[in-house]
């Protein structure tokens, strides 16, 4: 039996990942106007019954926001005012008005980690005022889940489970006790100290060095896998903006070291390697591939550089933002050492070709795929949770675990962007693409007449409802605008 603290739903909907931040041209959600009638029709959803909506962390996107920190602590109110006034945004919130003021409607808002403020006592309360105003009943639907311990509630008989993901992902671990003193200390009329403040490795990626990345080239937000795509193409396509993440946080090195201490080529105290010749060819194609470096063969033999010494020199000098190799006037990263292998090569062929080698047989895009997300966070979840929701990596899942209990991951409502093996394998198809990317807007992005498997404009949700004795838990997508519908991608009954 499940127990009766719960709250209890006849039919629950769960979106996460809306990320509404930043100004125009920093902006990554689009369909505002699609997410705001989506909601508004929630509320006229069994009117006679119990409905909830969870929105389940990265609601906002503070890190997009100019707040001149890692936290709006001080100016939080001042960052939610301009979210609220926002044209992009304004609609959404004007429908979650419109939902909280409908009987038998619940609103729970989940934390993420690019809106680590909704803990913050000024901020919920401006978003209660946003939404419900001074309407008591209004502001009794909305519930807050900021804790990091996510959100159960019951749906019939049914149990869920509901959390943004980034508790068990390294790099975006909030810390939550420190998050808690902040919202004490504001209670308490004591000034924030900035210095005291840790972010995690996640945030200060974002703020000291993809947010610089993404006023050049704008869509690095919405390419997808991060690693294998996203940073592989600012390998090829500009190595300077891979000299500044490798110099801030050495993700390729990262993903390298694991290979060479396969390989037994690290020494033991891992700050050298015991065979350069060996480590050059491998970390060449670990970055490149097979397919590029056959292409590069040439062009490299004849080229008369040497770079032997290039990887242990990069290696000496990661993460030293003083140090010079000789003959260098910046630090020597990963962008040099590749640049080197590519000079005299087409940047269009060569970034197809890497391109061809890094997604090969990558699964990134399959619903039923388990990736690290689906791992961590079922593997801390009990068996009398009939289903999991999640968000964090903009990718949908749905997945099954046994007769009675299903995993979800609800994706986004951010666009994606998808290179596909079809586009890779038309060189005059991935020119336009390649095009495209070097503009680096958005709106290039969004004008591009390429085919709607380049971008990807899912608007994905989870549905989960009784219906007669069975539980009914659904993966959708939303479509249109107004009116909206709902396309079913994946169905579980729970009977």
């Amino acid at each position: 039996m499940l127990e009766t603290t719960f709250s209890r739903y006849d039919e629950l909907y769960v979106v996460s990942d809306i990320h509404m931040g930043g100004r125009p041209g920093f902006q990554i959600l689009k369909e505002s106007k699609r997410l705001a009638n989506f909601i508004r029709s929630l509320g006229q959803q069994r009117p006679e019954g119990a409905v909830a909506l969870v929105l389940n962390g990265d609601i906002i996107d503070s890190l997009a926001e100019d707040i001149g920190g890692y936290i709006a602590a001080d100016d939080a109110v001042t960052m939610m005012t301009r979210i609220f006034n926002d044209p992009t945004f304004t609609p959404v919130w004007e429908a979650l008005k419109h939902f909280v003021s409908r009987p038998g409607r619940s609103l729970i808002l989940v934390i993420g980690n690019h809106d680590i403020e909704i803990a913050l006592p000024s901020v919920q309360k401006a978003i209660e005022m946003r939404v419900a105003g001074d309407d008591a009943a209004c502001r009794g639907r909305i519930t807050f889940s900021t804790t990091g311990s996510g959100y159960t509630c019951a749906v019939g008989d049914g149990r869920v489970f509901c959390t943004h993901g980034n508790e068990e992902d390294s790099w975006n671990v909030v810390d939550y006790e420190a998050l808690f003193q902040l919202a004490r200390n504001q209670n308490a009329g004591l000034p924030f100290d900035a210095n005291r403040w840790e972010p995690n490795a996640g945030t200060l990626f974002v703020k000291d060095i993809m947010n610089e990345v993404k006023r050049k080239y704008a869509w690095i937000d919405l390419l997808k896998p991060e690693t294998k795509a996203a940073i592989g193409v600012l390998v090829v396509l500009d190595p300077e903006q891979v000299g500044k993440i490798s110099r801030g946080i050495p993700i390729l090195w990262e993903k390298l070291r694991g290979t060479l201490r396969l390989h037994g080529l690290l020494s033991a105290d891992e700050m050298s390697v015991t065979d350069s010749g060996e480590v050059q060819n491998i970390a060449m194609s670990e970055l490149l591939g097979p397919s590029l470096l056959s292409g590069l063969k040439a062009a490299r033999a004849n080229s008369g550089r040497s770079a032997d010494s290039m990887l242990l020199e990069a290696e000496r000098t990661f993460d030293k933002p003083g140090a010079r190799p000789p003959g260098s006037d910046e630090t020597l990263g990963w962008g040099q050492l590749v640049w080197d292998w590519l000079t005299g090569v087409e940047k269009p062929e060569a970034l197809r070709r890497a391109l061809k080698d890094w997604l090969r047989g990558d699964k990134t895009f399959e619903i039923t795929d388990r990736d690290e997300t689906f791992e961590t966070v079922t593997a801390k979840v009990g068996p009398g949770v009939d289903f999991i929701v999640t968000g964090h990596t903009h990718l949908e899942r749905a997945i099954q675990l046994d007769a009675r209990r299903c995993y979800f991951n609800c994706g986004t409502w951010i666009r994606l962007v998808r290179v596909t093996d079809a586009m890779l394998d038309q060189p005059d198809v991935f020119k336009k693409i390649y095009d495209l990317l070097m503009k680096g807007s958005m709106e290039a992005i969004d004008n591009a007449q390429i085919g709607q498997t380049f971008l990807m404009n899912q608007s994905s949700a989870v549905s989960i409802r009784t219906e007669g004795s069975e539980i009914v838990g659904e993966l959708i997508h939303i479509e249109g605008e107004d009116p909206v519908t709902e396309r079913v991608i994946s169905q579980f009954r729970r009977r």
